[in-house]
């Protein structure tokens, strides 16, 4: 395992009290071409990750052993857990949101809004009411690098909302280029989104975006969260105290709830996803271009 000794960039002194300054950066698994939706399985103590353009989710210890836990996967994106501990995972190639039951059988949540094919659900999380939100940008239809190339059906790229009580899909913001990574606030109250279109449009900025939510999920109120400064956000997390943690082109970008950044995780590779993880829930795992990361910090994940 290559491991960096001080990956740090401090911007305030608060984020000294976030990291563990011994700790080092680790590279637990490389060789994939794209890697993509980690979501951490306490039970197993396992990662699982998408590998999207090779076809297959795979599965990862902590000491590096790696193995394929699908495949094909039929291009699967980010991924999560919902309440009862299943899989959820948006599949650019069926254009579609499923859960993966108890029993290794799929389900599909959505795959279509107003009767037309969704774009490619990207990024996934579910609300405490068991409401599952997706993004729906285009990427997975651009090229067949990620999916299957297509014309998009959908006349905007949209934040959906899945009821869980209904299952009706409900688009709840329009307004985004790309919508990428989403996470909650530890309260629920704010939605944070990922705008994303630099990567095609470099006039669109890279900007995180935090919506204030009543308690049905409307939106009351939006603003800029955030600026990413090197390349674009892509998947983040929210930490249990409010911190934000976005990916970002030089590492993972951690934000205060007030906006401000206060450092930087710096890697090695263009980070595209993280989350929080291990025995005790205060490692941050980094999903980079062709390998996976890790390090210990001194925050655990919201949920």
């Amino acid at each position: 395992m290559n491991t960096i000794s001080f990956p740090y960039q401090i911007d305030d002194p608060r984020f000294k009290e976030l990291i563990q300054k011994n700790a080092r950066l680790r590279q637990l698994a490389t060789g994939f071409e794209w890697t993509e939706g980690p979501v951490w399985f306490a039970d197993h103590q396992h990662l699982f990750f998408s590998d999207i353009p090779a076809n297959r989710m795979m599965r990862l210890t902590l000491d590096g052993q790696v193995g394929t836990f699908r495949q094909p996967s039929d291009y699967s994106n980010g991924n999560t857990r919902d309440r009862q501990g299943r899989l959820v995972s948006c599949q650019h190639g069926t254009r579609s949101v499923t859960r993966t039951e108890i029993d290794g059988s799929r389900t599909v949540l959505a795959e279509s809004y107003e009767g037309k094919r969704l774009n490619s659900p990207n990024d996934v999380i579910v609300q405490s009411t068991g409401d599952i939100w997706f993004t729906d940008p285009t990427y997975g239809i651009l090229s067949d690098y990620e999916g299957f190339q297509a014309e998009p059906e959908q006349a905007a790229r949209n934040v959906f909302r899945i009821d869980a009580a209904t299952g009706r899909v409900e688009a709840m913001i329009t307004d985004f280029a790309q919508p990428n990574g989403l996470a909650f606030s530890a309260d629920e109250s704010v939605l944070y989104v990922a705008e994303s279109g630099s990567s095609h449009n470099p006039d669109i900025p890279s900007i995180i975006r935090a919506f204030q939510l009543d308690g049905a999920g409307k939106v009351l109120s939006d603003r800029v969260f955030a600026t990413i400064d090197r390349g674009l956000p892509d998947g983040m997390r929210v930490d249990a105290a409010g911190h934000l943690w976005s990916s970002a082109a030089d590492g993972v970008h951690c934000f205060h709830p007030d906006g401000t950044r206060l450092g930087k995780i710096l890697v090695p590779e263009v980070v595209s996803n993280l989350c929080f993880g291990g025995a005790r829930g205060n490692r941050l795992l980094i999903t980079a271009t062709s390998s996976v990361y890790e390090i210990a910090v001194n925050a655990r994940s919201a949920v």
